[in-house]
């Protein structure tokens, strides 16, 4: 695994764009309501930057606004963290 993926963050952001593409301040929203507390804007945008340097998600323009997606190989890694954890918990 790499280091961008150590993150619990950085994996958890990757869990929610699983499900669907988001703008950043939606993706911020649902991870400070999933951790209970209020998210630092510098440290998300500074896993978000992380993610995408690392090719884990990318951004594209829908009218004014960046939407956030998993990349193929961010959904690799997710699922690669997944299949360990259900080891881990001896659910194979």
């Amino acid at each position: 695994m790499t280091k961008f993926l150590q993150s619990g963050r950085r994996r958890d952001m990757c869990a929610i764009l699983a499900g669907e593409a988001l703008q950043a301040q939606a993706l911020k929203s649902r991870l400070s309501s999933h951790y209970d507390e209020r998210i630092e804007p510098a440290s998300f945008y500074g896993a978000l930057e992380a993610l995408a340097d690392a090719g884990f998600v990318e951004a594209r323009t829908e009218g004014i606004h960046d939407v956030y997606e998993l990349t193929e190989a961010g959904e690799a890694r997710l699922r690669e963290h997944h299949a360990w954890l259900t080891a881990q918990l001896g659910e194979e």
